[in-house]
């Protein structure tokens, strides 16, 4: 029998217990035919204040993954959606695909992950030499810089906001960060992207594309995105950018 509601697919998402933004974003991007069934990874809100800290969090994070997928599991998705980005990214490609496979043995489905998606978007728009945004410490920018290195794009340059705690991510306002896109634009950049899925840039993402007048990729736009093409939905959603209205 086909369920009522998730007709064309059942996206189990994992997102860590401290995230507040991923799961109205996805949801506000979610097709008719598609539902969104979110397992919260356990997470305690401890201060990231350091590299160390930061790094410490992210391990956390990827050490009760498991625990979240096999809950998600019960209401038998068809596929699952990762709504964090940072465990993505770390050890650079190699690290990437090995977290990526251990989704799919244990679950024998797919997954669409902040690092691939990320790479998929990239190459729609046809950018090359990148700079992006990111809540994190300098130590969880060089895995994203070193990810995307790994599989063929350069970096320009980047920034991180050094956010004082996992929940803090998710208290910067969109406002806020229209100066940071603008410090990273240049006419060396092709395209501006944000790591980071507690950090609320979907529709700030959409709005910068006009003015700087290129491509900017919020994360969460782009693992969405990828899951509903990876699944052959094409549906496009006006309001979070060309990615999700042109490919």
């Amino acid at each position: 029998m086909t369920d009522a509601l998730g007709w064309r697919a059942k996206f189990g998402v994992l997102g860590p217990s401290t995230n507040t933004i991923v799961q109205p974003d996805f949801d506000d991007m979610r097709p008719v035919g598609v539902t969104n069934h979110y397992s919260r990874i356990f997470t305690p809100n401890a201060a990231a204040v350091s590299n160390e800290s930061f790094m410490a969090g992210t391990s956390v994070i990827a050490g009760n993954v498991m625990d979240a997928v096999d809950s998600a599991m019960t209401c038998l998705p068809s596929y699952f959606v990762m709504g964090m980005s940072a465990v993505t990214f770390i050890g650079g490609a190699a690290g990437a695909d090995a977290f990526e496979k251990s989704i799919v043995d244990r679950t024998g489905l797919g997954v669409s992950m902040g690092s691939a998606a990320t790479a998929a978007a990239l190459r729609a728009y046809g950018a090359n030499r990148v700079a992006f945004l990111s809540p994190y410490f300098p130590a969880a920018n060089a895995h994203v810089r070193q990810y995307l290195h790994d599989v063929g794009f350069t970096v320009v340059r980047d920034m991180c906001l050094q956010s004082p705690s996992w929940t803090g991510i998710a208290e910067v306002q969109p406002k806020d960060l229209i100066g940071c896109l603008k410090d990273l634009d240049g006419d060396d950049v092709d395209a501006i992207v944000q790591v980071g899925t507690n950090l609320s840039m979907a529709r700030l993402a959409a709005a910068a594309e006009l003015f700087l007048g290129k491509p900017v990729i919020a994360i969460n736009t782009a693992t969405y995105w990828h899951a509903l093409r990876s699944n052959g939905i094409a549906d496009k959603k006006a309001g979070f950018g060309q990615l999700l209205e042109r490919f």
